[in-house]
């Protein structure tokens, strides 16, 4: 069993940053991808970005691509996302994910095992 505990959202204003981490405990992440979703009020989750369980590759989505960068520290069992230049539309409850597969990358949330409970962004215009 996989627990995954989001921390760092909060409220920013618009262009300003944030870096989400997600610590993982009950398993070693170092083998499996790991990735991050969001999803705003009234709409479905969607795919923000996926890294590789060696963290070689890397895989953002079009909407954060040049924005925001997925990294993982292994040794610490922890995947963060810095979020730059932030935009009100990327307001959400961000979810840190975990596949057990090693299919690469994996962008649809059916691809994912477990879940972390979320945490909530707000960036303010």
């Amino acid at each position: 069993q996989v627990q995954l505990v989001e921390s760092g959202g909060g409220l920013v204003q618009t262009g300003g940053s944030l870096r989400l981490s997600c610590a993982a405990s009950g398993r070693t992440i170092s083998s499996y991808p790991m990735a991050w979703f969001r999803q705003a009020p009234g709409k479905e989750r969607e795919f923000v970005a996926a890294i590789s369980w060696s963290g070689v590759g890397t895989f953002p989505a079009d909407s954060v691509k040049g924005r925001f960068t997925i990294s993982r520290d292994n040794a610490k069992n922890t995947v963060y996302l810095r979020m730059n230049s932030l935009k009100p539309e990327d307001t959400a409850v961000y979810y840190c994910a975990l596949g057990l597969s090693r299919q690469w990358p994996m962008v649809l949330r059916s691809q994912y095992d477990y879940w972390g409970q979320g945490t909530q962004v707000t960036v303010s215009s």
